[in-house]
């Protein structure tokens, strides 16, 4: 990340969006989400290329680990040091235990800004951009993309649509992903997969 696009990223993380709410709800779901989110196919898909487009021993950051399946899993299995990071105490917790290899972080994703957790070959970020609000997006790839290392990868998800203004139905709830002051009805289908070279 360049040092205007951090300084940049900086400026927007000030700004104090609390996702506290995000982590507690994840913590609520515990060891349900692999059941409340049975439908991985895609997810395993891309996990599977990740892992096979790499050497073995690479270095690769899961963004939004939650419990560590299918993706820290799949890739501590490959070969790769896997790095988990979460929001959720819960999340890492299960974790933990589902992929007692890898190495764990508890934090925002906007706190990797700082590089503290060095760099990836690789990078597996699921569903974890669909948490933040639209504007934070370019901020965050781009830092994702400053800690590839040359020639490294990333594998993203993503749903097919704008959710900023709308609420998703979670577990028999409705959302709002990052909090959102604006409460339309909605609901959120189809998932696309998309790979980059750093």
């Amino acid at each position: 990340m360049s040092g205007d696009d951090q300084r940049e990223y900086d400026g927007y993380a000030r700004l104090g969006l609390d996702r506290s709410g995000q982590a507690e709800a994840f913590d609520a779901i515990g060891d349900r989400y692999d059941e409340a989110f049975p439908h991985k196919d895609g997810q395993i898909e891309a996990g599977a290329w990740l892992a096979g487009a790499l050497p073995p021993g690479s270095r690769i950051l899961d963004v939004g680990c939650g419990t560590g399946l299918p993706t820290a899993r799949q890739l501590v299995d490959a070969g790769h040091r896997v790095v988990c990071n979460d929001l959720s105490p819960g999340m890492l917790d299960l974790a933990r235990v589902n992929v007692p290899e890898a190495t764990f972080h508890l934090g925002d994703l906007a706190e990797l800004r700082d590089g503290r957790l060095g760099s990836f070959d690789g990078i597996a970020a699921f569903f974890s951009l669909l948490m933040l609000p639209r504007a934070e997006i370019p901020h965050a790839l781009r830092m994702l993309h400053g800690l590839l290392r040359p020639g490294g990868l990333l594998a993203l998800s993503m749903v097919e649509a704008d959710v900023d203004d709308f609420s998703m139905p979670f577990l028999g709830n409705k959302a709002w992903p990052w909090g959102s002051s604006k409460r339309f009805g909605g609901a959120v289908e189809g998932v696309t997969l998309a790979a980059a070279r750093g």
